[in-house]
């Protein structure tokens, strides 16, 4: 995709021939964006499939033979028995991303159980203690990014807050032709592989202030870092996917003309961040990570990978573009709302890339700047825009919440010792002066003429049920080295880490996290939810939080979830490269016979 407009005729075409390939190898879920019904007891199938994406054949790792997989929907407060067999020649897992459950049911093989072996079924049961929009994938080696995830909807037992005709699932992931672990191999070999918007002495001639741009370079160089590193992996790899469906596939869903609409938005992508938007209609944000948020009116939401967003639109009649662009601008997803299945909407072109800022790398004063508002994305963009900085736009009360003396606790918080920041094999840069980055929308998003989304706008719509101060910090550093592809917790890979992070059951923690990396972090908590400290009341809850290039931000966490859980980032190189812990509740009885 290089951004030109995409005509109708052969939009259509391309959906003609899209039908004929995808058709039969997608459920119907997939193909309309319609849920269908709830049920308690399912019966998976992991295996491998051969199938048509974009056009092309591909060889796919699948559940029940379809990618996504099949749609499970069920009900609050319901038990299900989900019986999952595996027919790979390897072990297989599947986790339910954001349910609260037994740790032996979370699917994570060597933390909570053991894995599928090959041709053999195990069976997941559960009682349903939430209710929101949900997902579910493998946990095992690189098996999610070839096909294993599908949509996860669990309906509330009472009546839903929202009003709506109709509801679609939108599921957003990321494909490539190659193997996984290739993919995996490249970036160890060099981190910039699938980076082809590496900056030219071009840029620093074309600049407005050559001397300045020259002087930002070498900066740059200095720190071994580049401007256009927006994402590991980009278009030059992979499709963006919407339920399955390439761009130029042809993907619309029907609604009738009037009728008010609930998206379920799902970002099922191993290593791809999306800013989404219909092009001139509002978007009601009702809904993050499953939990209900009070309303927030926006014109474009960047969802990170492993995250969920519902949003509440009224299209009216005609056909709108759902347009999600991948955060770096190397490709897209894309489909249609349509009342006509002879009318599509056309896809908007590619806006120009976004690049790094020195806020970004938090050195010094720089960082206490919103460089994030500067605009970077042209070429000749070396000179920064003062003038487009919003200030007015900063939520202060969500600043640094962690560093707060909080006099409100009733008693004084215990802090672990924390990492000593130090440069080393996997640890490239140090940020100095980090700061909270909550009001900004990400990246790409800070300078759009329109609403965009941002954490400090997200508040629950009621209190969680524990309201306690927190008794002890703990201060985890997101650390990695670009150049030789290594990410961790606090400097130490997954595979060298010697204990867990121990929690205490019943206990109320803080989680301070601090990001030394120009690249941004989903951040997901197994088996307990994390309240962010965003200034608002009641906290939004979320199982996945974004971590954002030199930010530092902080959750509280109720440990009422006895057992290991695992703790990492979400992007699935990087976690498979080192960054990720073992969270580890002991019970009260526990801490009684140790005291």
């Amino acid at each position: 995709w290089d951004g030109n407009m995409y005509s109708r005729r052969r939009f259509l075409a391309d959906r003609c021939a899209a039908t004929s390939l995808l058709g039969v190898s997608l459920p119907a879920w997939a193909r309309t964006g319609e849920p269908g019904a709830a049920r308690n007891e399912f019966d998976l199938t992991i295996g491998e499939q051969r199938l048509r994406i974009g056009g092309r054949d591909a060889r796919a790792t699948t559940i029940d033979g379809s990618l996504p997989g099949t749609l499970l929907r069920m009900r609050e407060g319901e038990t299900v028995t989900l019986r999952v067999r595996n027919q790979l020649d390897t072990d297989s897992s599947l986790h339910w991303h954001g349910i609260l459950l037994p740790p032996d049911m979370d699917g994570v093989p060597g933390i909570s159980f053991a894995g599928i072996p090959p041709g053999e079924t195990f069976t997941y049961r559960y009682r349903l203690q939430q209710s929101g929009t949900y997902w579910y994938h493998s946990h095992s080696g690189l098996q999610e990014q070839s096909g294993v995830y599908a949509p996860l909807i669990v309906d509330p037992a009472g009546p839903e807050p929202a009003e709506y005709d109709r509801e679609l699932v939108l599921v957003l992931s990321d494909w490539t032709f190659e193997d996984p672990s290739r993919v995996f191999a490249r970036l160890k070999k060099s981190g910039d592989y699938y980076n082809r918007n590496l900056p030219s002495l071009m840029d620093i001639f074309r600049a407005k202030d050559s001397g300045a741009a020259l002087e930002e370079r070498l900066a740059w160089d200095r720190m071994r870092m580049i401007q256009t590193d927006i994402a590991d992996v980009t278009g030059y790899t992979y499709s963006h996917l919407l339920n399955g469906h390439a761009a130029g596939d042809g993907w619309h869903a029907l609604y009738a003309p009037g009728e008010r609409l609930r998206l379920r938005i799902i970002n099922a992508s191993a290593m791809t961040y999306f800013n989404l938007r219909l092009p001139g209609l509002p978007m009601t944000v009702i809904q993050a990570d499953g939990q209900n948020v009070k309303p927030v009116e926006v014109d474009e939401l960047q969802i990170a990978v492993a995250e969920t967003v519902d949003v509440i639109v009224e299209p009216g009649d005609g056909a709108w573009p759902v347009m999600a662009e991948a955060m770096d601008r190397s490709g897209y997803a894309f489909g249609s709302l349509t009342t006509d299945a002879s009318l599509m909407a056309d896809a908007p072109p590619l806006r120009p890339r976004p690049r790094r800022s020195m806020a970004d790398m938090g050195h010094g004063s720089h960082a206490g700047m919103n460089h994030g508002a500067m605009k970077h994305e042209a070429a000749d963009d070396s000179a920064m825009d003062h003038s487009a900085m919003d200030h007015s736009t900063m939520d202060h009360s969500a600043m640094d919440h962690a560093a707060m003396s909080h006099g409100d606790e009733a008693a004084p918080i215990r802090r672990e010792p924390a990492w000593q920041p130090r440069r080393g094999p996997g640890v490239m840069n140090i940020v100095d002066d980090p700061q909270s980055r909550l009001a900004e929308p990400g990246t790409g998003l800070t300078d759009v003429p329109h609403r965009a989304l941002n954490y400090a706008q997200l508040s629950a719509t009621e209190p969680f049920y524990d309201q306690r101060p927190p008794t002890r910090e703990i201060t985890l550093n997101l650390t990695g080295n670009m150049e030789r592809y290594m990410w961790s917790f606090d400097g130490t890979r997954f595979q060298d880490a010697r204990e867990p992070i121990e929690m205490a059951e019943g206990e109320r923690l803080r989680l301070v996290f601090i990001n030394h990396t120009m690249m941004e972090h989903p951040i997901h908590l197994h088996g307990m939810w994390m309240e962010l400290e965003n200034g608002q009341s009641p906290m939004p809850r979320k199982h996945t939080i974004s971590v954002k290039p030199a930010e530092k931000l902080s959750v509280l966490v109720t440990a009422d979830a006895v057992g290991d859980w695992a703790f990492h980032c979400h992007l699935m190189m990087h976690m498979k490269a080192g960054m990720m812990r073992v969270v580890r509740v002991r019970p009260a009885r526990e801490e009684r016979r140790d005291a």
